[in-house]
């Protein structure tokens, strides 16, 4: 592992935060029925923080290695979905398609991690966090649409 890879996909990491700057949740995502299961507001930019900040990590330990390329294949995919989950649930507020998102984006984050496991042991333990955080999204985006009739789309 480099620092230069690390910064690399830090800096990946980190314009997909961006779109948390710009889609802000607001007064729409306050109104809505969330499920008890929500976490407090706090947790989310430090759970994401850490997030963005390990897998970052594990990518840049796997790229030197060789035969990374599907790996780092999958880091583009999973980091460009996570970047349009943001615009598309608090930007135009289409909950139905969030949730089709962060199924797409489950997958690709679960298929990264097994094909950073087959170059790294740490790599690809570092990824299961990140799938499990996800696990929880796509639950609490779940319900969020289920209960919330009328509310998935902007008039």
């Amino acid at each position: 592992m480099t620092l230069t890879y690390f910064l690399l996909f830090l800096v990946a990491s980190a314009a997909a935060a961006a779109t948390g700057i710009i889609f802000k949740p607001g007064e729409w995502y306050v109104g809505l029925k969330k499920p008890g299961f929500t976490p407090p507001n706090w947790v989310f930019p430090v759970a994401w923080t850490y997030l963005y900040v390990s897998v970052a990590y594990a990518a840049a330990r796997i790229a030197p290695e060789a035969g990374s390329q599907i790996a780092l294949a999958l880091f583009a995919v999973q980091i460009a979905l996570n970047t349009l989950w943001t615009p598309v649930f608090f930007g135009a507020h289409r909950l139905w398609l969030g949730l089709l998102v962060l199924i797409c984006l489950w997958v690709a984050v679960a298929a990264m991690m097994l094909a950073f496991l087959q170059l790294d042991m740490l790599a690809g333990l570092l990824v299961f966090p990140y799938l499990v955080w996800l696990t929880l999204a796509g639950a609490l985006n779940f319900r969020v649409w289920r209960d919330n009739p009328g509310a998935g789309a902007r008039g």
